[in-house]
């Protein structure tokens, strides 16, 4: 992994970021900054744009007006450094379902780093798949098909983590092993953004907030900073 710049306070920053769809405005005149060693949680009822706005960061979006920078310079001057350290997942596991859990976590840490089998293995245990590493993913509960994606955590060392309803479908084993992951990240001085309609159990959270689409007067009308 490459480094991040070190000149600048904040990974992220977006200023004045709008987006519309199907005519009509998700958010606009939206600013804020994701600075190292916090968690920020986006927030807003269904359709106001959480998963847009983390596509956005993660350069998978292009709908949008605005500016976003990479550790202080305008992002686009950096793609092959911003890819390399922000790590997105969607809402959906994004594994493939004829590969067994084992070779799917093959698969989404190849080309990033080298890891033993037998390493990998022990992290599916760790997230509860230990009788199932051989088993076709077709095969799995919804809980368990993002437990392998969430697997691929465990080796993420990108100092971004862009997490869009990383808690969809797990129990509460599950969800409080997830938190205590994103503790650890952050304790670690990573940078983590995320999208959930579960309520997190964790201290320091900021929020951005987002308003209800088709609605000028509370799209995007504020930006929590913690506490």
């Amino acid at each position: 992994m490459t480094e991040p710049l070190q000149h600048a306070d904040h990974l992220l920053r977006a200023e004045a970021l709008e987006c519309e769809r199907d005519g009509r405005t998700l958010f606009s005149d939206l600013s804020f900054s994701i600075v190292p060693g916090t968690l920020t949680r986006v927030e807003g009822p269904n359709g106001s744009g959480k998963t847009t706005l983390l596509r956005i960061l993660a350069g998978l979006n292009d709908n949008w007006s605005g500016q976003v920078y990479w550790c202080g310079e305008p992002r686009q001057r950096h793609w092959d450094q911003v890819r390399r350290n922000v790590l997105y997942l969607g809402h959906r596991p994004g594994i493939k379902m004829l590969l067994t859990p084992l070779e799917n976590l093959q698969a989404l840490v190849a080309g990033r780093q080298y890891v033993p089998d037998n390493i990998l293995t022990q992290a599916l245990e760790q997230v509860g798949l230990g009788p199932w590493t051989q088993v076709p993913c077709s095969q799995l509960s919804a809980g368990q098909k993002r437990r392998v994606a969430l697997a691929r955590l465990l080796f993420a060392d990108e100092p971004v983590w862009l997490l869009d309803e990383a808690f969809t479908a797990l129990d509460v084993d599950a969800v409080a092993a997830v938190e205590r992951l994103l503790e650890d990240r952050v304790r670690q001085g990573g940078a983590v953004v995320m999208t959930t309609h579960h309520e997190p159990a964790l201290k320091g959270m900021r929020r951005i907030r987002l308003g209800a689409a088709g609605e000028p007067e509370s799209v995007a009308h504020a930006v929590g900073e913690g506490g």
